[in-house]
């Protein structure tokens, strides 16, 4: 069964920092490169990092040297550090699979920064 969990989200004050988690079925998470992706009110979802399954990464340039994202390939998870958070991360982020995306998105967390 395809299945993406993410979960780490909340409510945090300019400068913070949180830790985003995806644990993703097999199918989808094994060999594979995976991203994340946010969704702001009123806006498309945007892409935010993807990593391969060998550890190389790319980066949406407005969150270069704030996100980090990484894997554990025994997990079956993907992580996003995310530090320095301002007001527009404000969003509900998600996780996929990047090439071929599964159609079936998970429930996402959603990450509020705000004082």
């Amino acid at each position: 069964q395809v299945q993406l969990v993410e979960s780490g989200g909340g409510l945090v004050q300019p400068g913070g920092s949180l830790r985003l988690s995806c644990a993703a079925s097999g199918s989808i998470f094994s060999n594979n490169v995976m991203g994340w992706y946010r969704q702001a009110p009123g806006k498309q979802r945007e892409f935010v990092a993807r990593i391969s399954s060998g550890g190389t990464t790319t980066y949406t340039d407005s969150v270069k040297g704030r996100f980090t994202i990484s894997r554990d390939n025994a997990k079956n998870t993907v992580y996003l550090q995310m530090n320095s958070l301002k007001p527009e991360d404000t969003a509900v982020y998600y996780c996929n699979r990047y090439y071929f995306p599964s159609p079936s998105w998970g429930q996402g967390t959603q990450v509020t920064v705000s004082s």
